[in-house]
Parts: C-alpha cells; sequence; structure tokens
C-alpha cells in the first residue's frame, strides 16, 4: 500500500464520521458565546469599552500564571508591541525562527528591526539551542551588558522562540544562551494556550510574551491577541500604548505619546470569556484526538506523530505528521490524497529565508529547517472532532 493510502487510512480510523470535508480547525462554541455576546450587544458597549475585556483579561492572567494580561486586536499586533516594550529598536536584530508563522517576522519589521533567522530542531520543530549557540559564540559579542553582531555592528536586541503548532520547545536552553549572550528572550506563544514547560504556562519564560486568538486557535475571540507580562509598568505601558496612547479624561482627547489602535472590542472579549470557561474542556477533547492519531499512526511506515517532550504538556494545537527524511517527494501525494479523501490537510509555513522580503537577512545554516518544510503536514486537529 502507498504511503497516501496507509495515511489516509490511519486518519479514517480516528475520524470516523464524514459529513463533507473534515476542516484543519474548526472552532467549538458550546458554552456561553451566545449568551455572552448578546449580553453585549444589549448593552450597546460592543467596541473598546465594557465589563468583558477586564474579565477576559482576568481570565488570561489566572490561568497562565502571569501577573498581568493586555488584549489586544490580535497575535501580530501584540507580538509587536512585546517587541517594542522588551526595548527592541531600528536597525537591531532580532533572532527569530525560520519555521514559523509570518507574522514574527513581520513584527520584527514593523519596528524597523531586522529578523536574524535561524535554524530548528527535529524534537520540536522549534530553535534548535546547540546549533544557536554554537552561531552565536561565532558571530555575537557582549559589550556593556548588550549583544552585538560582529559580522553586522547591530545589537541583538531580542529571541523570540515561537512554540510550533504548541509543542513547548527547549526554554532551557534557551534561556541559558539569553543569560550567556545578554539577550532579553520575548516569546511568541501565538500557538500555546494551555501549553506547560515543565509545569509552567508557555509565553512565562521571558520578559514579556504574546499569545493568540484567530478563529483558527485553540480558543478564539474571532480575531485577537494578548500580551503577557509580570511586569506592572509594562502591562500599564502597553494599556496605553495600545488603546492610542489617550490621557484618561471624561470629554477630552489627549495623547502624549505615538499610540496604536490595538484595542480588543468588548464583543470579541465577550466571546473570549466564555471559550476560557470552556479550555479545560478544550485541551481534553484535543489531547483524546492526539493520543488517538498516535496510535494510528504507530504502525504507519515512513511516518511518525509529533508528540509534546517528556515533561511539558502541549495543547495539541495542531496534530502533525512527519514523513522521514528521503520521502520529501511523498508529501504533495499526501495532501493531495488526504484532501481528496475530504480531510483537510496542510503542509508547513514557507521557512522565512525562502521569502523575498527576509531572503537577505542575517541567518545560520538552515538544513533542518529546509527539510522539515518538505516533510511536514497537519491534519485534522479540532477539538469539536471527538466532541467537548
Amino acid at each position: 500500500m502507498s504511503i497516501s493510502k496507509e495515511v489516509v487510512q490511519a486518519l479514517s480510523s480516528v475520524l470516523t464520521f464524514k459529513d463533507g470535508l473534515v476542516p484543519l480547525h474548526a472552532p467549538v462554541f458550546s458554552g456561553n458565546e451566545l449568551a455572552y455576546t448578546k449580553e453585549c450587544i444589549d448593552s450597546t458597549f460592543v467596541s473598546s469599552v465594557g465589563k468583558f475585556v477586564d474579565q477576559f483579561e482576568k481570565m488570561l492572567a489566572e490561568y497562565t500564571g502571569s501577573k498581568r494580561a493586555v488584549a489586544v486586536t490580535n497575535g501580530t499586533a501584540a507580538l509587536h508591541m512585546a517587541l517594542m516594550l522588551a526595548g527592541v529598536k531600528n536597525d537591531d536584530e532580532v533572532i527569530i525562527p525560520g519555521l514559523t508563522f509570518i507574522a514574527t517576522a513581520n513584527a520584527v519589521a514593523y519596528i524597523g528591526a531586522v529578523p536574524h533567522i535561524v535554524d530548528s530542531e527535529e524534537t520540536t520543530l522549534g530553535i534548535d539551542a546547540s546549533k544557536l549557540d554554537r552561531h552565536l559564540s561565532e558571530i555575537a559579542e557582549v559589550r556593556s551588558g548588550e549583544c552585538f553582531n560582529k559580522q553586522t555592528g547591530r545589537r541583538i536586541a531580542a529571541l523570540v522562540p515561537m512554540h510550533v503548532f504548541g509543542i513547548p520547545l527547549d526554554l532551557d536552553g534557551l534561556l541559558a544562551l539569553c543569560e550567556k549572550f545578554s539577550i532579553p528572550m520575548v516569546e511568541d506563544a501565538a500557538e500555546a494556550i494551555g501549553s506547560f514547560y515543565k509545569g509552567k504556562h508557555c509565553g512565562r519564560f521571558g520578559k514579556i510574551s504574546s499569545l493568540s486568538f484567530n478563529g483558527n486557535k485553540t480558543i478564539t475571540t474571532g480575531g485577537g491577541g494578548a500580551v503577557l507580562t509580570d511586569d506592572d509598568k509594562l502591562a500599564d505601558l502597553c494599556k496605553h500604548m495600545t488603546t492610542t496612547a489617550k490621557i484618561p479624561h471624561k470629554w477630552e482627547y489627549f495623547h502624549d505619546m505615538v499610540g496604536y489602535n490595538y484595542r480588543m472590542p468588548n464583543i470579541n472579549a465577550a466571546l473570549g470569556c466564555a471559550q476560557m470557561e470552556k479550555l479545560d474542556d478544550i485541551l481534553a477533547s484535543k489531547r483524546k484526538l492526539a493520543e488517538a492519531y498516535a496510535t494510528a499512526f504507530s504502525t504507519v511506515k515512513g511516518v511518525h506523530f509529533l508528540t509534546e517532550p517528556e515533561g511539558c504538556k502541549s495543547n495539541y494545537w495542531f496534530n502533525t505528521i512527519i514523513l522521514e527524511k528521503g520521502m520529501e517527494e511523498e508529501r504533495d501525494s499526501v495532501l493531495e490524497a488526504t484532501n481528496g479523501a475530504s480531510y483537510m490537510t496542510r503542509p508547513l509555513w514557507a521557512a522565512m529565508h525562502r521569502l523575498t522580503m527576509y531572503e537577505n537577512c542575517p541567518r545560520t545554516d538552515m538544513s533542518v529547517a529546509e527539510s522539515l518544510e518538505k516533510r511536514v503536514i497537519n491534519i485534522p486537529s479540532g477539538a469539536g472532532i471527538l466532541g467537548v
């Protein structure tokens, strides 16, 4: 049997229902979403003012263990703010993974900074800490408590690890690097709500971090994101900057700095509050699905199912299979066969260094990322597949 047929057969053994195309990741609205959004509409406070924004921020902070959470319009805006608040400036360099969604690189570019693109490792698809250590040992020097790239002369202002598909990466290794080279960590936890690294929620390890609540995320506010930090001053400044830097007043409009209209609307936050109430159930359903996939693919030769590292807990946002090396040419046939069988699947993003706008950025050898790009396939992952 061909690898394509075996993958379809494995999917069929888990996805026992078939009503048209099984989506990659559909949201689940099985709680108070309708009631809360109706309450929001009835109050007429559907925009940037209302009780649900404060409530959603409080729920996020309590769940993640972060001291503060600031809700914003989307995950890209959250990362943009996090980088600015971490002190990234024009013409700085920011270390990012090659395997990430475009938003990670774009948020760096919005500031006028330069993405410094680094390779990944196979276990988590995240940044390879050992390879990055060797790279920085060659090109970096620390002066007056800051890291500089000897080859470009630019300051390396931040390291942005991204938890690919919600799988926690090697934070211990990266934190050690940040200390060794005096580089602040800004976590891109866009895909990691509900993921834990050694008992601590992802997004709690850097100076500041970002989350995303897009329609295809583990929980959704339609669009939306959040900034997490334990620093009250940073949180207050974040709230100020993302609400157009307006000085509070009953009627006057006066702004004291360049701000951003990144406010999460109250109606989106209402949806988020209802989703947070169901988060544990959503995660349990997704874990059950991942366990079923792990069993189904255990007998498929040439394919392995991506699982959480030891000591970590993944939200299994996107379930992922990886073709063995040497089977790169099978990827497209698997994608064609699975989608043809009404199971929506997709390949990995194009690596950042292969995109025209970032192809001249400084980078490490990218051989692992380039190999993974040709072998990774996401399979249907929604919490509603096995019921919530």
